[in-house]
């Protein structure tokens, strides 16, 4: 990923305040759950003592949907990515309370810790839910969803690994099939296989799957009238 990219944020750090409950979860629970950004490969087998497939979150907010998958599903493991610290509190003490004990956190720049710290075809599952849609046009390239991103994303998925999207903002899901098409088309223009393949039999949506909690952000758009927006593409041979 060239320089210039690098340095375009998809997100605004906002600290905001914890509260007494997630600072002390964040103290007591980070030194067991919590990773450090290094630029190491991460090896999954050491991390969480089995060969469970993994999943990783990108922008879990404030975890209640990732915690509840990680306990409904207690076969899959998984690594969420947030850099807002209270949501990674909140994460911590829902592990606390609910003795969750397959899920790993961290907070730092997504594009980073995938460049860094995730090896190639080692994920099962990359979950991208509700992430912030950048309204204005000119903000358009802060979007997380990119080409480049997404030719990233590839190359760490397993082959039959999944990228999963939702969004409540039709245009942003305009947006993310939009660039997924076109990541599509790619591969086959340049004959690839595996490449990625759109789950959907009409070749845009998917409706909710069902392990995929309703998060605040849903709920949110739900009451505001706003559709939901599913994207499901796989990384199979063609």
């Amino acid at each position: 990923m060239s320089e210039l990219h690098r340095k375009i944020k998809s997100f605004v750090k906002r600290e905001g305040r914890m509260t007494l409950g997630q600072k002390l979860a964040y103290e007591a629970m980070m030194p067991k759950y919590g990773l450090s950004y290094k630029k190491e490969v991460l090896d999954f087998q050491s991390l969480f003592g089995n060969d469970n497939p993994v999943c990783l979150e990108i922008g879990f907010g404030m975890g209640s949907s990732l915690a509840e998958q990680a306990c409904l599903y207690p076969e899959r493991n998984y690594i969420g990515i947030e850099v807002h610290k209270p949501g990674v509190g909140a994460l911590l003490l829902r592990a606390q309370e609910q003795g969750i004990t397959n899920i790993r956190v961290m907070s730092h720049d997504a594009v980073e810790v995938l460049e860094h710290m995730i090896a190639d075809d080692s994920l099962s599952l990359i979950q991208l839910f509700f992430p912030d849609p950048w309204h204005k046009r000119k903000h358009h390239k802060r979007r997380i969803v990119q080409v480049e991103f997404v030719t990233r994303l590839f190359t760490k998925l397993k082959e039959n690994g999944s990228f999963h999207m939702a969004t409540d903002w039709q245009d942003y899901a305009q947006h993310m099939l939009k660039i997924m098409l076109e990541c599509v088309k790619n591969h086959q223009d340049s004959c690839l296989s595996p490449a990625w393949v759109n789950t959907s039999d009409s070749n845009d949506y998917i409706p909710k799957p069902d392990d995929r909690p309703s998060t605040k952000f849903q709920k949110r758009g739900e009451r505001l009238g706003h559709g939901v927006w599913d994207l499901f593409f796989s990384k199979k041979r063609v």
